[in-house]
């Protein structure tokens, strides 16, 4: 009886002997499921040796790591971009059962929390590092162009996606792809009941909504159609039928751009918040998360 206790508390998966540092470290970061360490593998492959892009773990290899459930250490070109990705510890660290006492885990974060000395500046933002009163202004001083122009992977996720489709030039969108950039872009759908519910509160004419983001997507559907295809460069297409609270752009894992829907307010007058991946969790992994949650509730469009 007492053998048969043991066996049940070894496998139950949510002790922490069933946990590597590694599954720590990506719940940290927020990048915890396969395709976001995906994301965040390729884009350090890019760094180690191009060649390695595309080749991170499949699922359940991917959950093997994180369980700590391997004999050794990954292939050796894993071994090249986790280093990458975790430069402070070594790959066998990585892989070492979680006993909540490896230095600079979760200690990170208890100590952002804590009320900084008398006398010390008290750190009020967070990760944002730009405000600016509307989109207009926001454009102004970060382009399209400037926004977009190097990244390997973008994100977005809002009602037409303007941003890239009205402000972006066909060929430029076409010179992103076939480099290597990754484009993930998440409509609100055209024929659905929420976009119908915005354009009544937005005070437009029936239709008006509906009629942009339709030709936006049908926009990115001719540049992914008419685009040869390379091992990098993608373009997904995805829409939702829930409420839109924000326009979100993600560039590279690591610059977020989050623009909300107000009320009885055009997208143009919302403050725009921009804000970079930092050590500590912060307003970009909040709505990173925001991201993928969206994006894994889309339905593919025309794929």
């Amino acid at each position: 009886m007492i053998k048969l206790r043991i066996i049940s508390a070894c496998s139950n998966p949510g002790t922490t002997a069933a946990r590597a540092v590694l599954k720590v470290l990506l719940r940290e970061r927020h990048i915890q499921t396969p395709s976001a360490f995906n994301r965040e593998y390729d884009r350090h492959a890019i760094k180690v040796d191009s060649t390695l892009v595309g080749c991170g773990p499949k699922k359940a290899q991917f959950y093997r790591w994180l369980s700590g459930e391997i004999a050794g250490l990954p292939y050796p070109h894993h071994c090249r971009v986790l280093q990458s990705m975790f430069p402070d510890r070594s790959v066998d660290e990585l892989f070492r059962p979680y006993d909540g006492a490896v230095a600079g885990i979760s200690a990170k974060h208890h100590r952002s929390e804590v009320l900084p000395a008398p006398g010390q500046p008290v750190h009020r933002t967070a990760d944002v590092e730009s405000v600016f009163a509307s989109r207009i202004a926001f454009a102004r001083d970060m382009p399209p162009q400037q926004l977009f122009g190097s990244a390997t992977t973008i994100d977005m996720v809002g009602i037409s996606l303007n941003m890239l489709c009205q402000q972006h030039s066909d060929r430029e969108i076409v010179r992103l792809i076939e480099s290597g950039t990754t484009m993930r872009c998440l409509f609100l759908a055209p024929g659905g009941e929420e976009i119908s519910r915005r354009e009544a509160e937005e005070g437009q004419v029936p239709g008006t909504l509906s009629s942009l983001t339709a030709l936006n997507i049908r926009a990115l559907q001719r540049i992914r159609d008419n685009t040869r295809p390379t091992e990098a460069g993608s373009l997904h297409i995805r829409v939702y039928d829930e409420t839109a609270r924000f326009n979100i752009v993600i560039v590279d894992s690591s610059l977020c751009v989050v623009q909300p829907y107000l009320p009885a307010a055009r997208g143009l007058e919302s403050p725009t918040f921009v804000a970079r991946k930092a050590e500590a969790a912060g307003i970009f992994d909040t709505f990173a998360s925001v991201f993928e949650d969206i994006w894994a509730r889309g339905k593919d469009h025309g794929s």
